[in-house]
């Protein structure tokens, strides 16, 4: 009976659980980088983001037929649509200002990394947890610069220094 057969379970979980490692592993710095910034989303959510996309992709690789090409491409439709609704929950407009959207488009990159380690796709999955790390890192310096400039450029002009 195959299904009491040790290797047959070794077989199966193995690899999953390896695909579940990776996408834990990548997102761990776009989360921490987020936890850091902002309070919106953090470390589980992210976790639980490149984890969960990462099972949807193995369960509909794993009961889906192999030529069921369409039903695996309406598995990541749903996925994208998910967390994107998810993403858009960290956007919050406070007067003139909308704040979140760096964390909503972070969380949309890390269901897409989760997404590409259930499929196996680990080079993908590494760039695009480098890539938006490396953004967030840079960029996040970048619009401090430029923010603290404006503001103040602002308070000059309030107090009548220009």
């Amino acid at each position: 009976m195959e299904i009491l057969d040790a290797a047959y379970w070794r077989d199966l979980l193995v690899p999953d659980a390896v695909r579940l490692l990776t996408a834990f592993v990548l997102a761990f710095p776009i989360a921490w980088d987020r936890e850091k910034s902002t309070h919106i989303m953090g470390m589980r959510t992210f976790s639980l983001v490149a984890l969960g996309a990462c099972a949807y992709v193995l369960v509909a690789e794993h009961f889906l037929p192999d030529d069921a090409y369409d039903a695996r491409a309406r598995v990541v439709q749903g996925l994208l649509a998910g967390i994107g609704f998810l993403g858009a929950g960290a956007i919050l407009k406070q007067e003139d200002r909308v704040k979140g959207t760096a964390t909503a488009a972070s969380i949309w990159i890390t269901g897409a990394l989760g997404a590409a380690a259930g499929h196996g796709q680990y080079v993908l999955a590494v760039i695009l947890s480098t890539g938006a790390f490396a953004l967030l890192k840079v960029l996040s310096a970048v619009h401090r610069r430029n923010v603290g400039e404006e503001a103040g450029d602002r308070d000059r002009s309030i107090r009548g220094e220009d």
